[in-house]
């Protein structure tokens, strides 16, 4: 299974946010610049995050992007979500009725692995990193 460069970006990113300044904007320039990324491409990604309610933006000389409030609650799984959308990974093409074994094995796989990425926020991380400083 593969998730898309920007579902990779998205998480730096929180984390990033999470670690440096979850109080105080930074610059999108400045993320960018982080993961070696264009900023053009990194706002549209943070365009999905705002849309989602996880990131605020911030005009002004002092503008930037933030965590917003109860960013602890974020998890992996609703970082995921914000740039992947909430489709299932597997559909069976196979016209055998909704009784597909095949799906109903994906469907709980997809289902554990979910409830994984439910259970880690972004939080425990910057902790972790936190921690190690």
């Amino acid at each position: 299974m593969k998730y898309s460069k920007a579902t990779n970006y998205a998480l730096h990113t929180m984390l990033h946010l999470a670690v440096a300044t979850p109080d105080k904007p930074m610059g999108v320039q400045q993320l960018a610049q982080q993961q070696k990324l264009s900023p053009t491409y990194l706002s549209k990604i943070l365009t999905k995050l705002v849309k989602e309610g996880m990131v605020q933006s911030a005009s002004g000389a002092n503008g930037g992007y933030l965590l917003k409030a109860n960013w602890e609650n974020i998890s992996f799984l609703d970082i995921i979500h914000a740039i992947e959308g909430k489709a299932s990974l597997f559909d069976c093409d196979v016209d055998h009725g909704p009784n597909c074994l095949i799906q109903q094995v994906m469907v709980s796989a997809e289902e554990k692995m979910e409830e994984e990425l439910r259970n880690i926020k972004i939080a425990d991380l910057a902790k972790e990193i936190a921690a190690a400083k």
